[in-house]
């Protein structure tokens, strides 16, 4: 709540048991709305508009900046000290006409300021579909309309086209829907055993980082509920199978129709120089193979950095209208275990097998002040790597950008990080916190590490290979 005498301006709407409207109350300067309407008349101040709800007998809302005495009513008044001294009739006058125009921009402002709410909204179940009636549709479509022509242009140009293809999404899910990104999605009557507070499922990994994000170990979630709150999802995955990599294709698409996301809706998104070579394999219901023809690169490390370029390029293009998640992998894999929508999450990173059990000091980032992935031996959360990483299409759009612009620019410094799109990775993850932390069950090597105890299950693997020979040709 604003303190006594500070700048601001509060709307709000004061009704009786009847549910009319009270006149406007006059607030003197030296008082707050609260404290002059008393505990009979309270207002609700809330710091997100999007959040605003009716709070007993009043809604509210803060505006913008202003000076002078405060009125409380059903209009927004945007300049109090004029107001002052009016006789009431000619203050109904102004409230009439002002009323008649907030009404008009209420439903963007709301429209925009729910979006606002949504894109922060963290938990699992963002972009679960909500149907409306004809009627609903076509009053959403006139207000998005609306703010499409309405945009801010002096935000930056990638922030514009993603807040266009946003509205656009909405609009065209599946014809008679849209997403509601945070709704909770009801979950059928299940039988699974009850968690046990005093007997957590593991002590001997740690389960959640220092902002909350879950790590995703075997034991730490229950598929049954998980696969029910995400039944209406659909995921993406992308894989790039350039040159001789496309040899791995096959067994990784056969692995996946096995292990990975099994009774979900899945779009497999090939990137290849040579579509005549992806095989052809049987698919469950629900799943498609969608080949992408792309270029090809000299060397192995510009076809890793250029991945960022293209996952987000056919992301404004595609991936935002067709699919809800995008799962980020290595083609040079194989799923061996499951690995399913534990994952999905608005952010994931993969620990790397490497690191996981390392001090930051021993990480590979890149340390060299001149590179835009560049990291201090001081700071840093985890290794992630580059083979396995995701998250809501919107989210994975603003990582894969982010990367290939700092690449860019390291480029035309002539500085080419130590590991490339994986070190721009970890550094955007640095400041990007991710809200899923996958463990090293979603990616290891078994021919180069020693299985732990702690690894009750292997979900991805790498497949045994020639670096030199399949990287070279």
């Amino acid at each position: 709540m604003q303190n006594p005498g500070s700048a601001g301006k509060w709307t709000a709407r004061h009704l009786d048991a009847s549910g009319a409207a009270h006149r406007a109350i006059h607030v003197p300067p030296s008082q707050s709305p609260a404290q002059f309407l008393g505990k009979e008349h309270q207002v609700l101040a809330v710091s997100d508009p999007a959040l605003c709800r009716t709070s007993g007998l009043l809604q509210g809302r803060r505006m913008g900046a202003a000076r002078g005495p405060v009125e409380v009513g059903t209009h927004d008044l945007s300049d109090w000290s004029s107001c002052e001294g009016r006789r009431d009739s000619h203050r109904a006058d102004l409230v009439g006409a002002r009323l008649r125009r907030w009404r008009r921009g209420s439903a963007l402002l709301c429209s925009q300021a729910v979006g606002s709410c949504c894109c922060k909204c963290s938990n699992v179940f963002n972009l679960i579909p909500r149907r409306q009636t004809e009627e609903s549709q076509s009053l959403e479509a006139h207000h998005l309309q609306g703010q499409r022509e309405g945009l801010p242009l002096s935000q930056g140009e990638n922030g514009v086209v993603l807040q266009r293809l946003l509205l656009e999404k909405k609009e065209s899910n599946e014809g008679d829907g849209h997403l509601d990104t945070c709704r909770i999605p009801e979950v059928p009557r299940l039988l699974y055993p009850k968690a046990q507070l005093l007997k957590p499922s593991r002590v001997d990994v740690l389960v959640m980082t220092p902002w909350f994000a879950p790590i995703i170990w075997d034991g730490t979630f229950d598929s049954a509920i998980l696969d029910a709150q995400f039944r209406d999802t659909t995921i993406g995955l992308t894989v790039f199978a350039i040159k001789k990599y496309v040899v791995f294709l096959r067994l990784f698409l056969e692995t996946a129709e096995k292990y990975f996301m099994v009774g979900h809706k899945v779009t497999y998104y090939v990137f290849t120089d040579r579509p005549a070579d992806v095989p052809q394999i049987a698919l469950r219901a629900g799943r498609q193979v969608v080949v992408l023809h792309v270029g090809s690169y000299r060397r192995w490390q510009d076809i890793s950095m250029h991945r960022m370029e293209m996952i987000s390029n056919f992301s404004r293009q595609r991936f935002l209208h067709e699919v809800d998640y995008l799962v980020c992998l290595d083609v040079d894999m194989k799923f061996s275990d499951h690995v399913g929508v534990e994952i999905l999450a608005p952010l994931f990173g993969t620990l790397h097998p490497v690191f996981y059990a390392a001090d930051r000091q021993s990480f590979t980032y890149e340390r060299r002040p001149l590179s835009r992935a560049y990291i201090p031996r001081d700071e840093g959360d985890f290794y992630y790597a580059g083979g396995f990483f995701g998250g809501s299409v919107p989210e994975v759009y603003r990582l894969t950008t982010a990367c290939h612009q700092a690449m860019a620019a390291d480029q035309a410094q002539g500085i080419e990080a130590i590991w490339h799109d994986e070190s721009h990775l970890n550094r955007y993850l640095l400041s990007h916190k991710p809200s899923k932390v996958l463990s090293p069950e979603y990616l290891w090597d078994e021919q180069m590490l020693q299985r732990p105890p702690l690894l009750r299950k292997l979900r991805y693997v790498a497949v045994p290979k020639n670096h030199g020979e399949i990287r070279n040709r």
